[in-house]
């Protein structure tokens, strides 16, 4: 046979198979099921074959005779063990051949054969072979994933080693661009070196008692000081690594500059579902929005960049062991240990407020501007609902303009109120099915003449039992569920109905929403058109809105309408947007203000 043919089976093993055997059907007899086993199966059947194709291939599992007219088996094991170290080798050998046998055992071989032999024999041993082989693939594959981690790590993080003592050891060219010092400054030195004077010393106690006593890994923010005498902070973990027995043996620092290892919401996420009993606290950059307002994209980028690489700064020195992660739109929020705060011996609620009060006497400078920032907080401890209770904490601390808010349940509120809010929205939207959306009409009465003067008309909703439900409990709660448009439609519909039955004025109420609205302002139209000959008797009530998004929009409206005969008034003037500015460009036909409780009309 041609030593040089390579046979490849359809297996994806790149095993390399050198087969020796000098009788050709022996041959036969073991390269069908090898060929199914291995992708390179290789055979000679004379030991120059054997040698040639040793030289030229890298064999990971040679199959030879002992000996035979044209095979000397140990002189080919012997070339293989030259040239490749980590070869297997399964030997077929004869009883007669004692002498030879004893030879082979200084050889180191995997496994021995004896002829003659069943085929299942030559299977159990070639997967023996097998076991080896992957196990040994395994580990070099490991050892070079291990490599490359290391690399990776190396080049993205900052590391540093110390010896049981905390004698540096090693550190990598990021700790050294970082800190500012070079290998030679720092290698035989302590930690000392970079630290910052600010940190209290029960901080690096802290420190010890878990890496050194406790044997396990320390995570968190520290600040220190680089060459040039200016802090940087680092988000870290270092951990204690010990030998098979629990012997320390070294500690490993690795290390996040945190100008670049903020995390994000999701982070965050992940780290409240490890269920550890944990203090959350978010925290809202006052009047964000006016900024975003102000100033460029670039600009508010930048802000929130400085304002959370100087964070860790703001906290009251004595505790800064939490993570920090940037959510969105000026809000942050930062997650430590309950057990860890509390062995600091501070109370939370005072170290919080100091926190703002840091913040507030702080200014943010770049590009030589300058910002006096105040923040809002909440705070929830616990596992469970953190997050929920804590935005939900902080909604309501921003709503009543408080700058620290204890959050806890606040979500189990907020949720009973979404849930009491779901009921009346269901209420609304059968009311308007039933046509129980109803107009109240009250007259007006003239105190001199004792007259009704005009009848203003005010929205009632009757419920599934019967009942009279005023607007204030389900008017506002609509228009968060789009019901708003369609009770307004509804009471214009009845109100324009009621000049069929009265010879008096109509006085309705429409907000800015209203007029803003296509539908609701197509519909005020057309019941302008349909009752024509009515319009004099019709009084639009402008119901005071901060919220105006055009006044173009109201101005138009109302100068359309009052070409038609529709009298304007302006309900409660001075809340909204009814200044004396306002009041000229609008010309109401009538005024009302409200002193106390008395309702004057001018």
């Amino acid at each position: 046979m041609n030593s040089s043919l390579i046979k490849t089976s359809q297996s994806n093993n790149n095993t390399t198979v050198l087969l020796v055997v000098e009788d050709h059907n022996e041959e036969i007899k073991y390269i069908k099921f090898l060929e199914n086993k291995f992708q390179n199966v290789l055979v000679a059947n004379d030991t120059t074959e054997a040698y040639n194709i040793l030289e030229i291939h890298q064999v990971n599992l040679l199959i030879t005779e002992l000996e035979n007219t044209n095979i000397n088996g140990l002189g080919i094991i012997s070339k293989a063990k030259e040239s490749i170290s980590h070869i297997s080798v399964i030997l077929f050998f004869n009883p007669n051949q004692n002498q030879l046998l004893l030879k082979s055992l200084k050889l180191n071989l995997d496994n021995y054969i004896e002829k003659p032999f069943n085929s299942e024999t030559f299977e159990n041993a070639i997967s023996k072979f097998e076991n080896k082989y992957l196990a040994e693939l395994k580990s070099k594959n490991n050892q070079n994933y291990i490599t490359q981690y290391q690399n990776i790590i190396d080049q993205s993080c900052i590391i540093s080693k110390a010896d049981i003592n905390g004698i540096i050891t090693y550190v990598n060219d990021n700790f050294c661009e970082l800190s500012g010092y070079s290998q030679s400054e720092l290698l035989g030195n302590s930690h000392a070196v970079i630290q910052d004077s600010d940190n209290p010393k029960v901080f690096y106690q802290n420190i010890w008692y878990t890496i050194k006593e406790q044997k396990k890994p320390w995570e968190g923010i520290i600040k220190n000081k680089g060459k040039d005498g200016n802090p940087y902070y680092i988000k870290t973990i270092i951990s204690p690594l010990v030998d098979y027995t629990g012997k320390l043996v070294e500690y490993i620092s690795v290390s996040y500059n945190l100008h670049s290892a903020i995390d994000d919401k999701k982070h965050l996420f992940n780290k409240i579902e490890q269920n550890v009993l944990s203090i959350l606290v978010l925290l809202q950059i006052d009047e964000f929005d006016i900024l975003e307002k102000f100033y460029n994209i670039s600009t508010i980028d930048q802000i929130e960049k400085i304002f959370t690489y100087n964070l860790p700064s703001y906290l009251p020195s004595e505790y800064r062991l939490c993570n920090v992660y940037f959510l969105s739109n000026g809000r942050f929020a930062l997650l430590m240990e309950y057990d860890s705060f509390q062995n600091s011996g501070l109370n939370l609620n005072d170290y919080l407020a100091d926190f703002i009060l840091n913040v507030k006497e702080s200014t943010l400078k770049f590009d030589e501007m300058e910002f006096d920032l105040n923040i809002t907080l909440s705070y929830s401890i616990g596992n469970y609902c953190l997050f929920e209770d804590a935005k939900a904490g902080l909604e309501s601390a921003l709503n009543k303009k408080t700058s620290l808010s204890f959050a806890n349940d606040h979500s189990m509120v907020v949720a009973k109120e979404a849930e009491e809010n779901l009921e009346v929205i269901k209420m609304v939207k059968i009311a308007l099915d039933n046509y129980n959306i109803i107009s109240y009409f009250q007259p007006i009465i003239n105190n001199k003449t004792k007259l009704i003067e005009k009848y203003e008309s005010l929205v009632r909703l009757i419920d599934e039992d019967g009942n009279i439900i005023s607007p204030y409990s389900f008017l506002d709660i609509s228009k968060k569920g789009n019901y708003y448009n369609k009770i307004t439609n509804r009471v214009l519909e009845n109100s324009f109905k009621m000049l069929n039955k009265v010879k008096t004025k109509i006085s309705m109420n429409i907000s800015a929403i209203d007029i803003e609205n296509k539908e609701t302002n197509m519909t005020i139209f057309r019941l302008l058109d349909e009752y024509e000959d009515d319009n004099n008797r019709v009084i639009f009530e402008l119901l005071e809105d901060e919220n105006v998004k055009d006044f173009g929009i109201l101005k138009d409206f109302i100068h359309k309408v009052k070409k038609r005969g529709v009298q304007i008034a302006i309900d409660d003037f001075g809340t909204g947007y009814s200044n004396f500015e306002r009041l000229l460009d609008f010309e109401p036909n009538i005024l009302k203000i409200l002193i106390k409780t008395n309702l004057i009309e001018v």
